[in-house]
């Protein structure tokens, strides 16, 4: 009985052993297509960047103005760059400025050197602030400023508005996306090859940084019966896509 059981073991092991190259030889046989297709899918593929612009109009100046105080003593520089600083803030928060924040308080030493020799021979108090204003109210407010106690126009830079750059990058990437599809296109025919589908997508720049416009200027030298002439410009929205197509 045993025999018999060892023997018919025997032989289905022996049978199993033998048909598992042909299990294996069909595994590799159904696999290898789905291999090789996914390989051909990756290999045939197109790579092309686009590009958009669109140009905006500013519609904003971004301000820098500061208080500038000399004098003997530290407690008397402070105090007299305090006054004046408190007049012009309360002047840009009466004209509702946007994004009114104060950007520098410094308070030095001036030094006079003479024989190579080193005396402090006063102080100086610089108090700057930043704001945002509409390009056709800030010639009139720079003045304004100046009457009540800036001494500093340190920078204007034009911007526009977020609302109009957040409309003019949606079109810029429109327009990137149709310039990289112009270009696979174009590629593709030429060779005589028909684009299948797009792999990925990749959206490289939405935006570009407004080029800014710097003004310096001591306020004693404007005019007080002449207005400050402020004109802003345009301002480039930038888009980059990258497309990946098969063929």
């Amino acid at each position: 009985m045993s025999r018999t059981a060892l023997s018919g073991s025997q032989f289905c092991v022996g049978k199993f052993w033998k048909s598992l190259p042909l299990a294996l030889l069909l595994f590799v046989t159904v696999a290898l297509p789905a291999s090789a297709q996914e390989k051909e899918k990756l290999w045939r593929t197109l790579t092309v960047s686009g590009r958009g612009t669109e140009s905006i109009p500013t519609t904003l100046s971004l301000v820098n103005l500061g208080v500038e105080i000399q004098g003997k003593t530290a407690q008397e520089v402070q105090q007299e760059a305090a006054k004046r600083s408190s007049a012009v803030v309360a002047l840009l928060k009466s004209r509702n400025v946007e994004k009114l924040e104060t950007t520098g308080i410094r308070l030095n030493p001036v030094y006079s050197y003479t024989n190579n020799v080193q005396r402090i021979t006063g102080y100086a108090a610089v108090n700057n602030v930043s704001f945002r204003i509409p390009t056709e109210k800030a010639g009139t407010l720079l003045d304004d400023a100046v009457k009540a106690g800036a001494t500093q126009i340190n920078g204007v830079s034009f911007i526009a508005s977020d609302d109009a750059i957040a409309t003019a990058r949606e079109v810029a990437l429109k327009e990137a996306t149709q310039d990289a599809q112009k270009q696979a296109d174009a590629v593709l025919s030429s060779l005589g090859l028909k684009s299948k589908e797009i792999v990925s997508i990749q959206v490289n720049n939405a935006s570009a940084p407004p080029p800014p416009v710097f003004l310096r200027a001591q306020a004693a030298k404007v005019a007080e019966d002449v207005s400050t002439p402020v004109v802003g410009g345009e301002q480039e929205v930038e888009a980059s896509v990258t497309l990946q197509i098969s063929y």
